[in-house]
């Protein structure tokens, strides 16, 4: 088993243009915009000081091109794909078209918790399948990383309703915070299943008092009740916990965070000065207070406990 940084810092010396226009889309797009002739011309005037990084896309790729023997030998050879590089992409129009999948500029990227390190360090010779990876900061030999977008860590594109590996291909999987984003979490969980080892081992972090969040699309949280029965019937559940990443109070903190930047000034700082006790009443109290009817539509849906849905049949 083998890992690189994907992102390492730039230097004059050690300068790659692409690998720094991949990571700095700002710099990317000013550059296509001609605000600036190339990205070392904004490295030198700006981001040198402002201790810009760029995407080591050498190391990868040599770590890339040693994974593809095994990954080539777990794809499906029954859905239609291309290769782009070294890179595999199952989404066609269709799939693109079906899974309401959307250019977005919005970056999907964290490291990994200590857990899941230890799941991919105990399988230095197979391979352990990151179903939504995002842009991973760190680069595994033994890791598939799979996503509907072309990060520089990515390996497979796909959809997770249609996963195109064989049955029994991963010894591992990997699914953080991803089953809100799918429009079928039930069938993503019985395609997860289906590319497990017997043996094999998932670890999923799924949210439930979680606030509206889109990459690029945000459809349903569950409680832990909820994300167990995506799987016990097929897999046994050795634990459920509530991890320091995921404690309430992460919750709290931005809810109350984004409750406060979507305020008119005016309001928002009586806002951040009331009490958790003035807070902890009964709602309908503070139904017509400035800070809950002053907060514009999308921030409204944003930080909504629930939406009401009305719909007629066509026809």
């Amino acid at each position: 088993m083998k890992n690189v940084e994907v992102a390492v810092p730039a230097t004059l010396e050690t300068f790659d243009e692409a690998g720094y226009l991949s990571l700095n889309p700002d710099v990317a797009k000013a550059v296509a915009s001609r605000h600036f002739g190339s990205g070392l011309e904004h490295f030198r005037l700006y981001g040198h000081a402002e201790g810009r990084m760029q995407n080591d896309c050498e190391a990868v790729a040599a770590v890339r091109k040693a994974k593809l023997p095994q990954l080539r030998s777990v794809l499906r050879k029954d859905i239609t794909h291309q290769w782009d590089g070294d890179v595999v992409n199952f989404l066609t129009d269709e799939v693109r078209a079906a899974a309401r999948i959307v250019e977005t500029e919005n970056v999907s990227g964290n490291p990994y918790p200590p857990e899941v390190i230890a799941l991919i360090e105990s399988c230095p010779e197979g391979l352990v399948l990151d179903c939504g990876a995002g842009n991973r900061g760190t680069y595994y030999s033994n890791v598939a990383n799979f996503e509907i977008v072309d990060y520089p860590s990515t390996d497979v594109l796909g959809v997770g309703e249609e996963l195109p590996f064989t049955d029994g291909a991963f010894d591992g999987v990997i699914s953080i915070a991803v089953l809100e984003h799918v429009r079928d979490p039930f069938r993503c969980a019985s395609e997860i299943i289906r590319v497990l080892k017997p043996g094999g081992r998932l670890i999923c972090y799924a949210p439930f008092q979680s606030t509206l969040h889109g990459y690029p699309h945000h459809y349903f949280n569950m409680s832990h009740q909820g994300l167990r029965s995506l799987f016990e019937d097929k897999l046994s559940i050795d634990d459920h916990l509530v991890l320091d990443s995921v404690l309430p109070i992460w919750n709290l903190s931005t809810l109350v965070s984004s409750w406060a930047d979507g305020l008119p000034p005016s309001v928002r700082e009586s806002f951040l000065e009331m009490s958790l006790r003035d807070i902890a009443v009964d709602p309908m109290t503070l139904i017509k207070e400035p800070f809950v009817r002053e907060l514009p539509v999308e921030k409204n849906f944003e930080l909504a406990s629930g939406t009401v849905l009305f719909a007629s049949k066509r026809g």
